[in-house]
């Protein structure tokens, strides 16, 4: 028990020892100061230098920056133990308070053994901060009537840096009405006053704009301004004044009650309630005057209130007063002289007596729209009066006097609803007084539809092109017919004219949306198979009887690149190895082979180049990218092995290119065979029975007109005799090789089954087939050419002809 309470003692005096050996740490402080806005990256103290740490322990021992109560604005580079900005600091935004002294504070903590070090950042104050004031505009009302020396107060500026960086002055634009009073405060801000120093009149300068500047003690120093607006208020020191004193005015007799006879107006310089003017007549103006005009008192306009009757009155005369509204009101005066103009005061009237509101579009010439009298209260002169209508030139109709004082209304013309559906018919009737009266009436005329319009495309013929391969259902076009009649004869119905391709309905191949006219393809053309096509979409309006027209809609396919080239020469088993065989004497430009490549696209689709895709020597054949010649670009030596392969890219011209592959193998032998001399024999068509039979069992094995034609060839040979015998050995081959010679009598070399067979069709049409026949070594085949009779037969070499076909 004893031993217990002793380790339990001796424990605890290590914790109380540890605790205050840490605090005793923690109470160690030390401080740094740096201006605000330094850069990221920049160096504030080297930690390890200051707090006597080695730079490598920094990192054994997990040092860490801990900022008390704000953002990390700095980091601890633990390679070299160098305290940097990690973050622009800015004073204003961790000092809220506007205070002389600004620390940041934080804490190096190490482990291992836990240690912790206070460090206090000052952050010192830069001028980065412009006076800024609070209202950015400043008004003022001030009276003109205001002494020089009144004093107004104004919003003054404020700068977030502190000492010298605040404000230190302000600065007035330049005025000889104005200038301002500097003062400090206790706390040493300044503030600013507006002296008034001059006198001030609102009719000669009504508004005072200013600039106050304020400017900070910084170096360089800043600055920030606001305006002041100053309006002067007006007093009441100006009277109304008439533009002249006597006014002169006609006015006609019978004039309808609010005619205006003139408008008086009187100015004021003063404003407001003081500019503001109230008209009246003076006790010098007479009742009956009063009562046949009328004053507006606050526009000035006088107009007619009552009757005017010329025999009774010629002149009237009104005297006007115009008062401002001010506080002491001024007023100003003028008079106004109203002379009657006899007139002729009764106008013409027009009746109408039976109208038609509404005309079809197709009413026959000569239709009555309405019938209209006229008449005029005044006699003599003034009581005669014409009718007649306004731009009757222009308009489908004319007037009919039908009697004394009557008229008749009439279609002139034929009507059209498309051109002009609505008609404002104007009828005037004019009396003979002096001056003359007239008086208007409108009549208005609709024009109501009738489906006498067919629908009309935009244009006659669509040229439509269509990639091949389209998906099914794909809008090709949108086709629009215009029809200006209204309603349901303005309603159109599309649809294709029925016509049949190769018994195929074109309503199979396309189709129409009877509402809008979109053209839809119904199924993927192919541009190999189809070109183009050619038909007819009609529209149809909705009238009674509809009426429709069509248009012609050409749909052209276009050629798409879905074909890859066919090598078609030299002629190869689907995947084999095409073999050919030279003299190793062969001289240079010799042509060896030629690959035939044919596509089924059109234009640049079907345009094939050729390319040498791998070659076994470079430097020993040539290809020619547009016919496919492989020819030989020096003579053989003894160092090129004895076999050579290529493989032949044919490739079209389309986006993006397609391409076919052929592989060639050339096999070089040192002898060829010598015709010293050669014979020409008659040869039966069966000798090229074989052949035939080979070239239809590859190329048609699917047809069954080819095989019946096989089985006729097979018994025509048997029925004929025999050609004189050839003795060929057997040929113990796996692969069918084609032996050229390199000299054949057109310098021509033939490098496929195909250009044999197309050889022997030839030969064949011009009625007679040779041979050349020289006498064959074991192993050599033969060839056909046209050679003439007189050659004979030559005797045995040892060089290899052209090989047709082996013996079997």
């Amino acid at each position: 028990m004893a031993l217990i309470v002793a380790l339990l003692r001796t424990r605890l005096i290590v914790a109380v020892f540890t605790f205050i050996t840490l605090w005793g740490f923690a109470l160690s402080i030390t401080r740094y100061s740096i201006p605000e806005e330094m850069e990221e990256g920049s160096f504030v103290a080297n930690l390890a230098t200051d707090l006597g740490l080695d730079v490598r322990s920094l990192v054994q021992r997990r040092a860490k920056l801990d900022v008390i109560h704000s953002k990390n604005y700095l980091d601890i580079n633990k390679e070299t133990g160098e305290l940097l900005i990690r973050q622009k600091i800015d004073r204003e935004s961790i000092c809220m308070t506007k205070t002389t002294s600004c620390f940041l504070k934080m804490d190096v903590i190490l482990e291992n053994p836990i240690r912790i070090f206070n460090i206090e950042l000052e952050i010192m104050d830069i001028n980065d901060n412009a006076p800024l004031f609070r209202r950015r505009t400043m008004h003022l009302d001030i009276s003109e009537a205001t002494p020089p020396g009144e004093r107004f107060s104004l919003t003054n500026a404020v700068d977030a840096d502190v000492g010298a960086n605040s404000i230190k002055t302000y600065y007035l634009s330049e005025s000889k009405y104005f200038n301002i009073d500097i003062q400090t405060g206790s706390d040493g801000s300044k503030y600013v006053d507006l002296v008034l120093s001059g006198i001030l009149d609102r009719e000669d300068h009504a508004v005072h704009n200013l600039i106050l500047t304020a400017v900070d003690g910084g170096v360089p120093p800043r600055s920030g301004t606001a305006s002041i607006v100053i309006n002067v208020l007006d007093i009441n020191d100006n009277a109304p004044l008439f533009s002249q004193p006597l006014f002169a005015v006609n006015v006609s007799e019978n004039s309808a009650a609010g005619t205006v006879v003139m408008t008086l107006n009187a100015s004021d310089l003063d404003e407001g309630s003081n500019a503001q003017l109230i008209y009246s007549y003076t006790l010098y103006t007479s009742e009956k005057a009063q009562e046949l005009f009328s004053l507006d008192p606050n526009s000035g306009e006088i107009k007619v209130k009552g009757v005017i009757d010329y025999e009774e009155s010629q002149s009237f005369e009104l005297h006007v007063q115009a008062q401002d509204r001010g506080a002491n009101p001024l007023s100003g005066h003028c008079k106004v002289m109203v002379f009657i103009t006899d007139l002729n005061d009764n106008y013409p009237e027009v009746t109408i007596k039976s109208l038609k509101s509404a005309l079809a579009e197709d009413v026959a010439v000569g239709t009555l729209i309405a019938v209209v009298s006229v008449s005029d209260m005044d006699s003599g002169d003034n009581g005669q009066v014409e009718l007649t209508l306004n731009q009757q030139e222009s308009l489908p109709f004319l007037l009919n006097k039908s009697s004394e004082g009557y008229f008749e209304l009439l279609v002139s013309k034929p009507l059209d609803r498309e051109v002009i559906s609505k008609y404002d018919i104007t009828l005037r009737v004019t009396d003979k007084g002096s001056p003359p009266l007239s008086e208007n009436e409108i009549i208005n005329l609709e024009i109501l539809d009738v489906n006498d319009n067919a629908p009309t495309f935009s244009q006659s013929f669509y040229t439509i092109h269509v990639m091949e391969n389209n998906l099914p259902g794909a809008l090709l076009t949108s086709l629009s017919a215009f029809d200006p009649d209204l309603n349901e004869n303005q309603y159109l119905v599309y649809f294709i004219m029925e016509k049949e391709i190769v018994n195929t309905s074109m309503s199979m191949l396309f189709s129409i949306n009877p509402e809008n006219g979109d053209l839809y393809a119904l199924k993927t053309f192919d541009y190999e198979r189809e070109r183009d096509f050619l038909f007819h979409i009609e529209a149809r309006d909705s009238g009674v009887p509809p009426l429709s027209s069509n248009v012609t809609v050409h749909i052209i396919i276009l050629d798409q690149n879905d074909n890859t080239p066919l090598i078609v020469s030299p002629w190869r088993a689907q995947g084999s190895v095409v073999e050919e065989v030279i003299p190793r004497s062969t001289d240079k430009g010799h042509l060896v082979a030629k690959v035939i490549a044919i596509d089924a696209d059109s234009e640049q689709n079907a345009r094939v180049t050729y390319q040498l895709l791998q070659i076994t020597d470079a430097t020993l054949f040539s290809l020619d990218q547009y016919n496919g010649e492989i020819r030989t670009t020096r003579m053989f030596s003894y160092r090129d092995p004895r076999q050579q392969r290529l493989v032949i890219v044919a490739k079209d011209n389309g986006e993006p290119a397609r391409s076919a592959t052929v592989t060639i193998k050339i096999s070089t032998v040192e002898h060829v065979i010598s015709f010293s001399e050669t014979t020409e024999l008659p040869l039966e068509y069966d000798v090229f029975t074989d052949l035939n039979l080979y070239l239809v069992i590859g190329l048609g094995a699917v047809s069954f007109l080819l095989l019946i034609t096989i089985l006729v060839i097979i018994v025509l040979k048997c029925q004929k005799p025999k050609p004189k015998a050839i003795k060929i050995p057997p040929a113990n081959r796996n692969s069918l090789i084609s032996q050229r010679s390199s000299t054949i009598a057109d310098s021509t070399l033939i490098s496929s089954d195909a250009y044999w067979y197309s050889l022997f069709l030839a030969e064949t049409r011009k009625g007679k087939v040779v041979v050349r026949q020289p006498i064959i070594p074991k192993g050599a085949g033969y060839f056909v050419s046209s050679i003439p009779r007189s050659i004979e037969p030559s005797e045995p070499t040892d060089s290899r002809a052209s090989t047709l076909e082996y013996s079997k």
